[in-house]
């Protein structure tokens, strides 16, 4: 078994299910110290109790300073350090141009582009040289959907926000990158084809693979970008997409 994140310590947000909770099963089993965070505690126990390891689940919203500030204080409290941030909370809503809503705004750039500003932002006191942040990306950042013209925005500014970040850190020794899945069966993606009937396989012919991606496939990805494997990978995306944006 690898062990690549031995007594390293990890965080990573929205970690209760879909990419989140993929990731930081791996990172426990090669070694990590885990910290996941959920705005429902009910879940976030079941989740903690799947990653094992004594992973430490603690009930929070990204949108809320104060909550983050209460994770990383007791990430400090427990090692004094943090080695990985795993920025992954996120929401997706729909609307077309000439029905965007103030609120559909604030609810996106709240939780995609300030929540993760500020998930790195206060992480940083507690890390050092050696250290990665992982910025959860989309293909939807890089093509146009319609009727996602703003989660898009919020995704393309992700994106942005890694590589001024990456001259921001690097005297600092700490490295920030975008993973960007394209479609994949998260329980988000479960609902919606449950709710449209035949949605399924137009997905699948959108997809080079000719299938829908599993959240394991883009923890491993995570996980490369975290790891000393990719050392002099920095401000860059990694699309985990089947090919759906390259071919």
């Amino acid at each position: 078994m690898m062990t690549r994140f031995q007594n390293k310590v990890v965080a990573i947000t929205g970690g209760s299910d879909g990419i989140g909770l993929a990731a930081a099963k791996r990172f426990a089993s090669e070694g990590a110290h885990v910290y996941v965070t959920g705005r429902r505690q009910g879940r976030l126990d079941e989740a903690a109790a799947e990653i094992g390891h004594g992973a430490v689940g603690i009930q929070g919203n990204v949108c809320s300073e104060q909550d983050l500030d209460r994770l990383y204080q007791r990430i400090g409290n427990d090692h004094g350090r943090l080695d990985v941030v795993f920025a992954n909370a996120g929401i997706s809503e729909s609307a077309p141009l000439g029905r965007i809503e103030a609120g559909h705004i604030d609810r996106l750039f709240d939780t995609n582009v300030k929540g993760t500003v500020f998930t790195v932002q206060k992480a940083l006191p507690l890390m050092q040289a050696g250290g990665s942040i992982v910025l959860a990306g989309s293909g939807a950042g890089s093509k146009g959907f319609p009727a996602l013209s703003m989660y898009s925005a919020t995704k393309a500014a992700i994106r942005s926000l890694a590589r001024t970040w990456t001259t921001d850190l690097k005297d600092r020794g700490i490295r920030v990158n975008v993973v960007s899945p394209g479609m994949i069966l998260t329980p988000a993606m479960r609902s919606y084809l449950h709710a449209n009937p035949g949605a399924e396989d137009g997905l699948k012919q959108m997809t080079p693979f000719g299938r829908i991606g599993d959240p394991d496939e883009v923890a491993r990805a995570v996980l490369f970008l975290a790891s000393e494997e990719s050392s002099f990978v920095a401000g860059d995306e990694l699309f985990v997409d089947g090919g759906f944006l390259a071919v």
